[in-house]
């Protein structure tokens, strides 16, 4: 769904916030503002990489597939994020896909706009380097993870990292399906793990969500492992995902 850009939709967002008001006037001529309902999918692996995709509202999740159902997720993209820059820079396909978690915004920029505005704005050239060396740092902590780490640490870590105080309570929003396509094991062998969490008292069950009640028993775990593992979930296999703001313009 399109919906219409409104300038301070643009303006919101820190890539553009140099914009002179006739430049803002030039991009609400080509930018789109749209709008995708839960489980859609914005992008796929392969096709031409056109555009970036600045999320205002929602989320969406960054998934790598092997085309027989098995799909692991590298990344979860929220408000004032973008999506959409591998192979933009260099003309490439695109190699991931990307879905809405939960019905979202996005800003819709296109490559030729994206490239204009990059050479002309140190800052938003700048804003871009340092965001994309911080998701290549990311990617190497991931491959770490995945290397050094077994099934049940990993699991340590995303009920650590995604951990949110609500009302005093330590909530972890993705379920079991979830965390299994985010640390590459099958959702059997995640099950397994919250099972043991649950029986030494490090997590508890509150409708249908984990709840952390010693996060220095995760934090020990989440540790590096060093010594092998023979584990299921050393590899990057997962299962079909099952899916769950911006400041508004007055």
């Amino acid at each position: 769904m399109r919906l219409q850009c409104k300038p301070c939709t643009v303006r919101n967002l820190p890539f553009f916030a140099a914009l002179s008001e006739d430049e803002l006037t030039e991009v609400l001529k080509v930018v789109q503002h749209r709008k995708y309902p839960a489980r859609a999918t914005i992008l796929r692996a392969g096709d031409p990489a056109d555009a970036l995709y600045f999320i205002l509202s929602g989320r969406v999740h960054v998934l790598l597939a092997n085309g027989q159902g098995r799909e692991v997720i590298v990344a979860i993209r929220g408000p004032n994020d973008f999506f959409g820059e591998t192979g933009l820079l260099q003309a490439a396909p695109r190699v991931e896909d990307v879905r809405a978690y939960e019905s979202c915004e996005v800003l819709w920029v296109p490559r030729t706009l994206l490239m204009e505005w990059l050479q002309r704005n140190p800052a938003a050239a700048l804003f871009m380097v340092r965001t994309l060396a911080g998701r290549l740092a990311n990617a190497h902590r991931t491959v770490a993870n995945l290397a050094l780490l077994d099934v049940y640490s990993r699991v340590a870590r995303v009920l650590v990292d995604y951990a949110r105080d609500v009302n005093g309570q330590w909530m972890v929003e993705p379920g079991s399906e979830l965390i299994a396509a985010m640390v590459g094991a099958s959702r059997e062998m995640v099950s397994r793990v919250v099972k043991d969490m649950l029986k030494h008292g490090m997590v508890r069950r509150y409708k249908r969500k984990l709840v952390v009640l010693d996060r220095a028993a995760l934090m020990g775990r989440a540790a590096p492992a060093m010594e092998s593992s023979h584990e299921e979930g050393g590899g990057m296999l997962v299962r079909n995902v099952k899916p769950a703001a911006h400041q508004p313009c007055s």
